[in-house]
């Protein structure tokens, strides 16, 4: 079995890249247009919750108008589930 050592490998290859809030903003928009499959308002919500943590300004306005179509239920599940995420990442 051929050895390999870990200087001749790539750092980007191995410590974990940093997503961008763009990033998780555009996957709350996939989530809330139904581009992820089936329109999940809470999980776009929740995308929307972590963009903005992170730093996203057009995540803030996506969730503002996302929350007058949810239940004071799915606002709170999305926000747990954002802040589950975000202390475990």
């Amino acid at each position: 079995m051929a050895r390999m050592e870990m200087s001749a490998i790539p750092a980007s290859l191995v410590a974990p890249v940093e997503v961008s809030a763009e990033a998780y903003c555009e996957l709350g928009l996939m989530h809330a247009s139904g581009r992820a499959g089936a329109v999940n308002l809470v999980k776009a919500q929740t995308w929307f919750n972590i963009a903005f943590a992170r730093g996203s300004a057009r995540a803030a306005a996506h969730r503002q108008e996302l929350a007058l179509e949810m239940s004071r239920d799915e606002i709170a599940e999305a926000l747990r589930e954002a802040r589950t995420f975000l202390t475990r990442h």
